[in-house]
């Protein structure tokens, strides 16, 4: 049998740690959004249900905005625990944007509750220029 070429090995031997940084990342992500959900006063899932357009752009925000400094995490650290401890940061942050905004805004969750696009852009506007900003230091 001949011997695997460079590239098939390599794939191979990079193959299962692509899955395990990629998986748990992923996890991290919904854990994190999961947290984030809990958290906030109002409840994204239930207003998303309702066709409350506003909350639905307010959540992808927050996946945008976890999930790019995540991916920063991701591709700079050599381990999983790195990845983990980075998005725990990450949610942190992102909180604490949440409440900056918030105070800027006076009642935030209550004009998602109400429908407010503009309210949800600004948060989604904050949250994505913070977590580039995150992404940037990280890597």
């Amino acid at each position: 049998m001949p011997t695997p070429s460079p590239e098939i090995q390599a794939f191979a031997t990079g193959f299962p740690v692509f899955l395990l940084h990629a998986g748990v990342t992923v996890v991290i992500l919904f854990l994190a959004a999961a947290v984030y959900i809990l958290l906030t006063p109002h409840k994204e899932i239930t207003l998303i249900r309702e066709g409350n357009a506003a909350a639905a752009i307010s959540l992808g925000g927050v996946l945008i905005g976890l999930a790019l400094p995540l991916a920063a995490s991701l591709k700079a650290s050599t381990n999983v625990l790195e990845v983990a401890l980075w998005g725990v940061v990450t949610v942190f942050v992102q909180l604490l944007i949440f409440r900056l905004v918030d105070l800027v805004l006076r009642g935030l969750p209550k004009r998602i509750q109400e429908g407010e696009i503009s309210a949800a852009a600004l948060l989604v506007g904050a949250k994505i220029a913070t977590a580039l900003i995150i992404a940037a230091a990280r890597s």
